[in-house]
């Protein structure tokens, strides 16, 4: 049994030693082989000189560079991508999900679950508006979508090569990683852990990310704001019309001097905003189909490095290479 490990990484250049050696003992224990690849989002600190140097020393350490910063969910894209394990485990390389845990996810996965996700029980080291703001993500992204996405859960599992080759053929853009492994299926478990805190660095889902994240998913996996904005004009119309009657009986039945200035323009003032929310919504669905129309790849590599080290695992490389113009890959520009 081979297990794949995709690590990506922006700016965590002092966590990345601690990590590599927690993950290699893991690995070791629980796999025949295994490899670990780190994904460099364009860090601007030290991160690529680190993950440079831990592929020289380790042979099972793979290390692909973007040309720029693509976001989080392309580069566990490119992860996966790249991975040819028989499992493959995706985690953060802020050491807040502790390595550990992935032997529990192996045993689970042997035992015949497809998708193992670890879904946290406590959260240590962050504050009572980051839990909140975070319990509030799961929950309304749940109950908006049109899958099941589990609740506290995060990037943090581990798939079955048949779950990363379906979610191979996803390549939409905008992505939310976790919720197509939702989406495609196939039997899944939940895993509970501790949450640790933070080794080193800061999170980098501050609000304006977290928001931005959350409306993507929303509008990716569910039409409700579509819907909502279909209400909503509904519910203007009926209430302009209802008011035309009010006024109007009460100026040609009753005879009341009803001028209605200062009501007419709240009512201009308040349908605006209506029109204004309708077409920011339906500006979001159109920007998703403006994007995909691009056909663009979803990220670009500027390098990679460790494949060639060992037997034919710069295979994957070439194929995915080749693939690239029907899936949306980008062609590596160099291949240590």
């Amino acid at each position: 049994m081979k297990l794949s490990i995709v690590v990506p990484v922006f700016n965590e250049q002092d966590n990345l030693r601690p990590l590599h050696a927690r993950l290699a003992r893991v690995a070791s224990a629980c796999a025949d082989d295994h490899e670990i690849i780190f994904i460099d989002d364009g860090s601007t600190d030290g991160s690529r000189t680190v993950m440079e140097a831990l592929t020289r020393e380790d042979a099972h350490v793979r290390h692909i560079a973007f040309s720029r910063n693509f976001g989080h969910e392309m580069a566990t894209t490119a992860g996966l991508d790249h991975a040819d394990g028989d499992a493959v485990v995706i985690i953060d390389a802020d050491l807040q999900d502790p390595p550990e845990v992935i032997a529990e996810l192996v045993a689970r996965w042997n035992s015949g679950v497809e998708v193992v996700y670890a879904r946290r029980r406590r959260r240590e080291g962050e504050s009572v508006f980051k839990k909140a703001t975070s319990f509030l993500f799961y929950r309304v992204i749940r109950a908006l979508s049109e899958v099941d996405m589990p609740a506290d859960t995060g990037d943090f599992r581990l798939m079955d090569r048949r779950v990363v080759d379906a979610l191979r053929r996803c390549r939409e853009n905008p992505r939310f990683v976790r919720g197509l492994v939702s989406w495609i299926g196939f039997r899944q478990e939940a895993v509970y852990y501790d949450r640790a805190e933070r080794l080193s660095g800061e999170t980098k889902y501050n609000l304006p990310k977290l928001l931005r994240l959350s409306w993507e998913a929303i509008c990716a996996f569910s039409l409700v704001p579509l819907r909502v904005a279909g209400w909503l004009g509904a519910v203007v119309m009926l209430l302009s019309f209802a008011l035309t009657l009010h006024v109007a009986y009460h100026k040609l039945f009753l005879g009341l001097p009803i001028q209605g200035y200062a009501l007419l323009a709240c009512g201009l003032f308040f349908l605006g905003g209506i029109q204004l929310l309708v077409l920011g919504v339906l500006s979001q669905y159109v920007g998703h189909i403006f994007k995909h129309t691009q056909n663009r790849p979803l990220y670009i590599v500027e390098s990679a490095e460790g494949w060639s080290r060992i037997g034919d695992a710069t295979r994957p490389l070439a194929e995915r290479a080749q693939h690239s113009s029907d899936a949306g890959m980008a062609t590596p520009v160099t291949s240590a």
